[in-house]
């Protein structure tokens, strides 16, 4: 039998990866954000990953609470990740994917571009998630993974955050907005190099996004986390002191003010 898998968070995303590692022969331990997790890992200290899939609100302060015998076993797959999220927790190496499919309740798992992992446990998941016929790739490059993390992130704010003015789908932001698409996505690209300290080719990360919306045209730009990912944003840009017109005028014109 395989060494088990610690989940930690069981909602949607949680929950496909469980069934990828059973179907992978993977014990797999869940807990809940809540739970007393020290404990547990007194039951479990040398799990095979512990796969932490609570979304990005809660992973600072689950990490905060992660026992030392798994800090060199984790697995994070959160949106808006990058490298000072896990080091801000004395976390050295994890292990990384970059989430490229959908899953919403009652619905099949939706399938944008295939996801990339880096890390101890890379094999594991793409194991995991290729069962579930998911597709999957291992990244053996930090570089490479970190521009990958960037892609997702420039992907998930730009649309989201240009859809806050536009609504509508990806493939309309793309056709029918190219300018503030454009201009979202600089902004956005100024608060990513700043986050992690690297400076990336622009156009190369442009294709990659959209190479993304030509694997789901039909998705749609603004979700329910748009407005707080907007207020993130500025919030960054605020501390460091960089400039992002775009963003500041779609808060001035888009953000409901309160009363």
């Amino acid at each position: 039998m395989k060494d088990p898998v610690v989940l930690i968070g069981i909602g949607e995303m949680g929950g496909v990866f469980a069934r990828g590692l059973l179907r992978a022969g993977y014990p797999v331990f869940p807990a809940r954000r809540d739970d007393d997790l020290s404990t547990l890992a007194e039951a479990l200290p040398s799990p095979a990953l512990v796969l932490v899939a609570v979304g990005e609100s809660d992973l600072h302060p689950v990490l905060e609470r992660l026992p030392e015998a798994w800090k060199q076993r984790l697995g994070l797959l959160q949106n808006e990740l990058l490298p000072r999220d896990w080091q801000a927790h004395d976390i050295t190496e994890p292990t990384e994917i970059s989430v490229w499919f959908e899953k919403k309740p009652g619905q099949d798992v939706k399938v944008l571009v295939p996801s990339p992992v880096h890390g101890p446990g890379a094999g594991i998941l793409v194991e995991a998630l290729e069962s579930l016929g998911i597709p999957a790739l291992c990244i053996d490059r930090k570089d490479d993974m970190l521009f990958e993390l960037v892609r997702k992130n420039l992907y998930i704010l730009t649309t989201n955050i240009a859809g806050l003015e536009t609504g509508g789908t990806v493939k309309a932001l793309w056709d029918d907005h190219s300018l503030l698409m454009n201009r979202v996505f600089d902004d956005v690209l100024k608060l990513q190099e700043h986050l992690t300290g690297q400076h990336f080719d622009r156009d190369r990360l442009l294709a990659a996004v959209l190479e993304a919306f030509d694997g789901d045209p039909d998705h749609r730009c603004m979700g329910r986390s748009a407005p707080a990912r907007l207020q993130r944003a500025l919030a960054i840009a605020d501390q460091a002191g960089i400039e992002v017109p775009e963003l500041r005028r779609i808060a001035r014109e888009r953000l409901q003010k309160p009363d």
